[in-house]
């Protein structure tokens, strides 16, 4: 995610880098069923196809004369989405949801996993997050269980929920609600504040419950668990074994301590979990003089990953002690060893992964899915399986002018792996094995996957890095990308498909290095898939480039998941509903629709629903972050229209882009606004779509150091200010949905 929400990169923060400087039954129940299968499948449509049964008179057989009426079974009242009043933009401390639904606050930061670890207090005095919630809930996904509780995939009622928890509030080095004072702001920093930080980051899975009709997470379940950055965690696919991750930790580079700065997420058609690992490269440290001692390729890599020589860590975690768990924050090559076995030179290229966990079970090792790429991972996106053909896995690199990429799977699709015996296992067969490709774009509306492989001739002739192998492609996904001239986008973040149709939606949350006359070479000039370049006041703030964002979306070519074509509209450009119409607010937005940073994206797979979340900071003067529902249509529905920007020598810029159809008040409104400062991300429903997981992060961030100790000061209370848990600091927390009446939410 995009943290912090402003536009503007602080020198310690790399959530918002630019390191791209490359160039280029009953029959009712089954009419029922059938009315909600159609539904779902229709995606697009707002109302199920209405099914109608003529009456029927019988008359008795025998000796009577008096007629028996029958009276017919009621047509059912076929569901309205999105039938639900628009929730108005809001400044407010609190979660706004529309009239008629209930949100409340479910599992917080710092909330017990384990009977033995107290209740939070919430005053910077709790330790033991090793058997705590995490911070800043992000990517999360649902899985049933059974009353007995054993795994189900229809389970509603009890199930477990799998998050990230990407990273934690911090100023000036410290994490400062975590401690009593705010915490040490300068080196070194003490290693009981390194050890509660570096454990508030990573995974966490708890049980909940529904009893009556209130949820509940389960203290002390035995399915309940941490997963930090010092978790041991296998290597798999093509860079086990490479020397790239030999380590000192592992010399023979087949596994690494933890995972860190974890994002969006997907869930495996075989039932695992999906974690992608974003933007890590800022927890680490190199020294000023490291470029030298290296003296080889290393140095082009790190650099564009963003951890040049020098270069001041987040939180300053490497100054914690001489312990191997500091130390491991120090990227220097400080060992004689010729391979990096005694030191952790190459302990960055063992981040930047999908992670695949087995949420249900402790046992399995957790696997850093290595042929799908290494870059600042958001969510993996699925396509439709269709037995015997190839599953594709849509990812994004969650960076300025970064790039879109899809896995293909070597294995074709079996439906006995819906519900295997072994999870993980299932996760070797798919994952392991594959072609990895990065997208081209075209200004006619196609484009094209471009395979990242040796074979390839344009990376084998790239002068700016040698390839050695397979493994070195994985590893430097990005310069691979760059080899082969892929479509620099405007920072990638999650994706989606859609159910109805497969087709891939992508948010581009916002660039700020858009521009129509570009200087230096991170700049770019709009272009037909990223083209808007203008400014945005917030205040009297000039924002520029593409602050609003918008969403892309991908249909396949021939080959299904497989294809290496595509063509490709724009479905939503993001827009205060006031703004130009010819260059901003390209969709038309109104004020029950407009928003800014499109973030998060998930379709539902019970009603089709598109949700789209923000994390803003351009239009955040206005109202704070929101999530949307959305029946969009299909790639192509809309029209072709031309942007013209005056250049700075006279002349005129023309921009063709693709855009979809327009959203009316049927197929897009808000639906949720979050508190004050908070980031609204990570969807998960249960299977009969009756109750809605989403996660609040980081309300009240840009609370001052300086003000710790004075609650009143607070720039958001939440969700203490709602009832929820001790004390008054702020706390990422997951909020359940329901509907009052006992109805699908977003209907």
């Amino acid at each position: 995610m995009n943290k912090p929400n402003d536009l503007a990169i602080s020198a310690t923060d790399l959530n918002d880098i630019d390191s791209n400087a490359s160039h280029d039954n009953h029959f009712n129940s089954i009419l029922n069923a059938r009315l909600s299968r159609r539904n779902w499948l229709r995606g697009s449509a707002v109302t199920a196809a209405t099914a109608v049964m003529g009456s029927m008179g019988l008359s008795a057989c025998g000796g009577g004369s008096d007629a028996v009426a029958i009276t017919p079974t009621p047509t059912p009242t076929p569901e309205k989405l999105l039938a639900f009043t628009a929730v108005p933009k809001s400044l407010a401390d609190v979660v706004s949801v529309p009239a008629g639904y209930t949100a409340t606050a479910l599992y917080a930061l710092g909330d017990s996993l384990r009977a033995a670890t107290p209740a939070y207090k919430n005053d910077g005095s709790d330790t033991d997050f090793d058997n705590r919630a995490g911070d800043h809930h992000d990517g999360m996904e649902y899985y049933g269980l059974s009353a007995a509780g054993a795994p189900l995939a229809s389970g509603a009622e009890r199930g477990l929920l799998a998050m990230n928890h990407e990273a934690t509030t911090d100023e000036k080095l410290s994490s400062h609600f975590l401690h009593v004072n705010g915490g040490t702001t300068t080196l070194p920093r003490p290693a009981a504040e390194v050890d509660k930080e570096v454990a508030v980051h990573g995974l966490s899975v708890v049980e909940v419950r529904k009893t009556g009709s209130a949820w509940a997470t389960v203290n002390d379940s035995a399915f309940n668990r941490r997963v930090t950055p010092l978790t041991d965690i296998e290597i798999a696919g093509p860079v086990r074994g490479n020397a790239l991750v030999v380590t000192k930790y592992s010399p023979t580079g087949t596994k690494t301590r933890g995972t860190i700065n974890n994002c969006g997420t997907g869930k495996s058609p075989w039932g695992s979990y999906l974690s992608g690992e974003e933007n890590w490269a800022g927890y680490f440290t190199r020294s000023a003089t490291d470029n030298a001692a290296r003296g080889d390729k290393s140095v082009v890599s790190l650099n564009r990953y963003g951890r040049s020589q020098g270069g001041a860590s987040r939180h300053g975690w490497e100054t914690g002690g001489s312990d191997d768990k500091y130390a491991r924050w120090n990227l220097s090559k400080i060992g004689a060893s010729s391979n990096g076995s005694d030191d952790y030179r190459n302990e960055l290229n063992g981040m930047g992964y999908i992670v695949e966990m087995d949420p249900y079970d402790k046992t399995k090792a957790i696997r850093k899915r290595t042929a799908l790429g290494r870059y600042a991972h958001e969510s993996a996106a699925f396509s439709v399986p269709a037995v015997g053909q190839q599953l594709a896995v849509y990812m994004g690199d969650d960076s300025r002018n970064e790039y879109i990429y899809k896995f293909v799977t070597t294995a074709v699709w079996a439906a006995a792996d819906a519900n295997p015996a072994d999870r993980m296992a299932t996760g070797d067969k798919y994952l392991d094995s594959g072609k990895l490709y990065v997208a081209k774009l075209a200004a006619d509306g196609t484009g094209q996957w471009i395979e990242l492989a040796m074979s390839n001739a344009l990376i084998q002739a790239y002068s700016a890095y040698k390839f050695a192998d397979l493994a070195d492609v994985l590893v430097n996904a990005r310069l691979a990308a760059d080899a082969v001239g892929a479509t620099k986008m405007d920072r990638p973040e999650w994706c989606s498909v859609n159910p109805a149709n497969g087709e891939i939606y992508y948010t581009l949350t916002n660039n700020s290095n858009r521009t129509v006359n570009p200087s230096g070479s991170s700049q770019l000039a709009p272009d037909s898939a990223n083209p808007r370049a203008y400014t945005d006041m917030k205040g009297s703030s000039a924002q520029n480039g593409n602050p609003n964002g918008h969403i892309i979306r991908f249909k396949e070519g021939t080959g299904a998941a497989a294809a290496t074509s595509f063509t490709w509209d724009v479905y939503l450009f993001g827009a205060e509903s006031g703004a130009d119409a010819s260059k901003i607010n390209l969709s038309n937005l109104t004020a029950d629709q407009d928003f800014s940073s499109p973030d998060g994206l998930a379709f539902s797979p019970y009603t089709g629903i598109c949700w789209i979340q923000t994390d803003d900071g351009a239009y955040t003067d206005v109202t704070n972050c929101m999530m949307l529902a959305a029946i969009p249509g299909k790639v192509g529905d809309g029209a072709k229209s031309t942007l013209n920007y005056a250049t700075a020598a006279g002349g005129n810029l023309a921009v063709d882009t693709f855009i979809g159809k327009k959203p009316t008040a049927d197929t897009l409104k808000r639906f949720l606004v979050g508190p004050v400062g908070s980031e609204i991300t990570g969807i998960s429903e249960t299977p009969d779509g009756k109750t809605m997981f989403i996660n609040i992060q980081h309300p009240g961030e840009n609370t001052s150091l300086a003000n710790i100790g004075d609650p009143s000061k607070y720039t958001s209370q939440w969700p203490a200010n709602a009832g929820y848990g001790a004390g008054k600091r702020p706390r990422s927390a997951t909020i359940v949905i329901t509907k009052n009446d006992g109805g699908r939410i977003g209907s």
